[in-house]
This record gives C-alpha cells, structure tokens and sequence, in this order.
C-alpha cells in the first residue's frame, strides 16, 4: 500500500488534486508508514524552497522507491516540466527509484537519450546520469500522465544531493551577469527595466 508521508506543509489543495500544488516541499522527511520518532539514516529528506526549486509533493512507495509530483508552471497547470529539488540523510549505498509522475509533455529528450543532472556538497559539479537508468513512458497509474524514473545510488551519507530536469539558470545568476557586462560600459549595450513581475522582480530589455 502507499503509506501516507509526513509532511512539515500542505501541498495540495482540498478540491484541486495532484495538479493543484501551491508550494515546495520544505525540509520534507519521508519515512513509512506508521512509523514515529527521529528520523533514521535512510528517511530521505526532500528540499525545494530555494530559487529555481520545484517538488510539490512525495509519497513514500518503498523504501527503495518514492513518487514525486512537480508544480506546475504559474498561472498554467497545464505545464508540468521543470524539477529542482534536493535530498539528504541519506544511508550510504542507499539505492532508490524516483519516479516524476506528472509530466505534461509528451515528447522528451528523455527518450532520446538526455538524462537529469545531478550534484552534491562534494563534488559540487553537475553531472548528466548515466541515460541507462532513466526511463520516459505513459503511467495508466497516474492518469495517463507521462513518468520519468530514474534510479540512483547514494554513495556519501553527509552529502546533500541535489537533482535537477537540465542545467539550472537561475534568476540571480542572470542578473549577475548582466550586472558584468553594465560595469565594462560596452557602447553596444543598453539595458532598461520595463517594469515588475508578480513577485517584484524586474523585467528588463536588453538591447
């Protein structure tokens, strides 16, 4: 049976389902069902509230498998694509499945031999997974949604772990490097904001 997992916020609206998640887990622990008291080495923890983060929601399969459900895009849940999410107190050699289940496209470069991106506090480069165990198919289970599964290895039990659909380019590293590029004064580059986005950051024209 699919235990029920214990989580620190909501992640789903009463009426709205699997589609309506309104915000990331935050230093969400997973671990059996029934089970209470302090979390053991192996009781995975899963993060997204940092920028560019996005996991909704994880339901605990086994202790080798784990469900996860990403938010869809802002105002369109339509749009589920994107995932950025960390795990920790892992067990060393701890192997998992983690299946998305609520992919909205239906054509992926994961089926063509793209694999997520993976990293942690000690080898803080991202890696591509090996495309071997990275599978892309339609789920009768979960609404005809598409899943992507993929299986890992954690081999360092002190390491944050953190997966990621491609290579993130987050907000801030872009304004970063646009900041760059106004302090060497180029002649060719101007650079204007047109005005605020719903969470009040600037939407700027470049030219």
């Amino acid at each position: 049976l699919r235990g029920l997992v214990r989580q620190h916020v909501s992640t789903l609206s009463e009426t709205g389902g699997e589609d309506a998640l309104v915000g990331n887990v935050n230093k969400l622990m997973v671990s059996p069902p029934g089970y209470s008291g302090a979390p053991r080495k192996g009781h995975l923890v899963f993060d997204a509230c940092f920028e560019s983060g996005n996991l909704g929601r994880v339901d605990y399969i086994s202790e080798f498998e784990f469900d996860l459900f990403i938010r869809p895009d802002t105002c369109n849940p339509r749009f589920r694509v994107w995932f950025n999410f960390t795990v920790e107190n892992v067990r060393e050699t701890q192997r998992v499945i983690f299946n998305v289940v609520n992919f909205s496209k239906t054509k992926s470069l994961y089926r063509d031999g793209m694999s997520p991106v993976v990293k942690s506090t000690s080898r803080p480069k991202w890696q591509r997974l090996p495309p071997k165990n990275v599978y892309y198919y339609r789920c009768p289970d979960h609404r005809r949604n598409y899943v992507m599964s993929f299986a890992f290895c954690f081999d360092r039990e002190d390491d944050v772990y953190q997966f990621a659909y491609c290579y993130p380019y987050t907000y801030s590293r872009l304004q970063h490097y646009l900041s760059s590029l106004e302090r060497r004064n180029l002649p060719y580059l101007q650079r204007e904001q047109l005005g605020l986005s719903v969470v009040s950051q600037a939407e700027e024209e470049v030219l």
